[in-house]
């Protein structure tokens, strides 16, 4: 059993890995992508919310489906069905092909999450500090995502770039089929860490919050390579325009990995509700900076916001982990990314037409922007959450 449970955790965190590694190969192409099918940043923002908004659709059947078909099934379908979507988008000779490859790719892609968190749930003790553990596999998968992608585009081809994860994904499915047993099904277990279990206007108010950093997430990760990529200043001069566009992409995500194991390391000793409340904050200035500076102020600005946003992730599932009993996570967590990535995920089409329209600095101020809502939402959640424990 231990043995089969490490294989588990291996196998989630690779996946988790893949998940996020593939989902930006898009956005670190994006000026790639403008030049060989010549289309406007509003076009491809399009395209890139097609996969982004499919990414989270999926998370609520599959949130469903966890508690019927058991993890291993579900690592499946996500596995062979990314791999089917990576290799559609290889075989892509236009725009067209392009955009269902990505739709095929965020909807298999869907199903990670909701599975994936809810079988670790299950299992962790320490929380919090497991989830940052299983979040730094994804921090790392967000880092090699744009440099692998950069450095094939650079020195043989973007087709590349997607080739690796379909490899991937095949090896995970071969493992998942021949040494996972179809465990996983939710057991009548007492959820020890529930607030409540019908508090429904605090489930409410952190699910605008999980909108709001969705949203901000969607947007300057898919602008953020591009805005790199077209820097001629400072320590980015020394590198050519792909490569510098998935270099410094993956920078920002390596910072993340502090940030992770920053926050799992604080929700495991502080209120929860209040140190989201404070990330979200905190990510204002770091994001809206972006847009205002170039060269190594631009850098310095990315690298802390790195470091800043990735505080959320282990804080903010640990804590719908409070709010949700056993019994209802997966639908819970399937909730939340729909909503985080798919509502969310309409932020690289906003982006688009305000890069078109304006200027591509601009998207990061308005992402700042969008964060208030989540600061409201943060402050109502954390008052009532007081007022039930006073």
């Amino acid at each position: 059993m231990h043995k089969e449970n490490n294989i588990i955790l291996a196998v989630t965190a690779f996946s988790h890995l893949a998940v996020h590694a593939q989902m930006m190969v898009f956005p670190t192409l994006l000026l790639l992508f403008q030049e060989e099918f010549c289309l406007g940043m509003d076009t491809l923002g399009i395209m890139a919310t097609v996969g982004a908004f499919m990414f989270g659709l999926g998370a609520i059947p599959a949130g469903f489906l966890e508690g019927k078909l058991g993890g291993k099934t579900l690592l499946l379908i996500y596995q062979v069905g990314s791999a089917i979507g990576g290799l559609l988008i290889v075989l892509a000779s236009g725009p067209v092909q392009m955009t269902i490859g990505l739709g095929i790719l965020g909807l298999s892609s869907s199903i990670y999450h909701p599975a994936g968190l809810t079988i670790l749930s299950r299992q962790l003790i320490r929380l919090s500090r497991g989830l940052a553990i299983h979040g730094i596999a994804g921090s790392t998968g967000l880092a090699l995502g744009p440099l692998l992608a950069g450095l094939a585009a650079e020195f043989g081809s973007w087709q590349i770039s997607y080739l690796i994860w379909v490899m991937l994904q095949g090896v995970l499915a071969l493992i998942t089929f021949l040494f996972i047993h179809k465990q996983d099904q939710p057991k009548d277990i007492q959820d020890v860490q529930s607030l409540t279990t019908a508090d429904k206007p605090s489930i409410i108010l952190y699910y605008i919050m999980a909108i709001t950093l969705g949203f901000s997430f969607g947007g300057f990760t898919t602008y953020m390579p591009s805005l790199f990529g077209m820097q001629n200043e400072g320590i980015f001069k020394l590198f050519p325009e792909t490569l510098k566009a998935g270099f410094f992409t993956t920078l920002v995500f390596l910072s993340g990995i502090a940030g992770q194991t920053l926050g799992g390391i604080l929700g495991d000793k502080y209120n929860r509700a209040h140190l989201l409340w404070i990330i979200i904050i905190l990510n204002i200035p770091f994001m809206a900076f972006m847009g205002y500076t170039d060269g190594w102020l631009l850098f310095f600005s990315s690298i802390a916001l790195g470091i800043v946003y990735f505080l959320n992730q282990p804080v903010s599932n640990a804590l719908l982990a409070d709010l949700t009993p056993s019994s209802h996570r997966g639908i819970g967590y399937g909730i939340s990314f729909f909503l985080s990535f798919g509502i969310g995920g309409t932020a690289p089409a906003v982006g688009g037409w305000i890069t078109e329209h304006y200027a591509i600095e601009m998207v990061f101020p308005v992402m700042a922007a969008s964060l208030l809502p989540g600061v409201v939402a943060g402050w109502i959640l954390l008052h009532r959450l007081k007022n039930q424990t006073a």
